[in-house]
């Protein structure tokens, strides 16, 4: 079992990797890891008091404005995971938070998921301030997750060093 000490961010969910998940080259799928992680993101929510039901009783709810994955090592049928986050900046309207996906018996970490997030007023559906006891709880998460180094794979920009062909030109 993967020890808490070898995991970076604070543990929000666990699953497994389910057959239906898997495709063609025989192992998780990249949009079952994108779930994966987004149903983690819910689990944070959660955690901040964002439920269901403050949704549906204050009208306002979080929307994805950009999200990275980086693929480190496969996960096959029946392989179990763990999930982990860390805040990385948080302010008035916005969080950005880190995820990694850890193999649950191996301790490899499989991927990371970078996201960055706003909080919507869903009458308006325009970008508006947390609430307070939301802004509180974010606060208290962020504080108390520790001290982790900020993650290298965190705003990492998609290239090819050499390519044969680029269409932005020569550099």
């Amino acid at each position: 079992m993967l020890a808490d000490a070898e995991m970076l961010g604070v543990e929000i969910s666990r699953g497994k990797v389910l057959p239906a998940w898997i495709d063609i080259n025989g192992h998780m799928n990249v949009a079952y890891y994108v779930l994966a992680f987004d149903l983690a993101v819910d689990t944070l929510w959660f955690d901040f008091g964002l439920s269901n039901e403050h949704i549906r009783a204050n009208n306002s709810s979080t929307f994805a404005v950009e999200s990275h994955v980086i693929y480190r090592r496969e996960l096959l049928l029946d392989d179990s995971f763990v999930v982990t986050s860390q805040i990385l900046a948080f302010d008035q309207k916005r969080i950005h938070q880190f995820q990694r996906m850890y193999h649950a018996t191996e301790g490899y970490l499989a991927a990371s998921a970078e996201w960055l997030n706003l909080h919507v007023d869903m009458t308006t559906r325009h970008v508006s301030p947390w609430p307070g006891e939301i802004l509180q709880a974010i606060e208290r998460v962020s504080v108390a997750q520790g001290s982790w180094p900020y993650p290298e794979d965190a705003g990492r920009t998609m290239r090819i060093v050499k390519p044969l062909f680029s269409a932005a030109g020569s550099d």
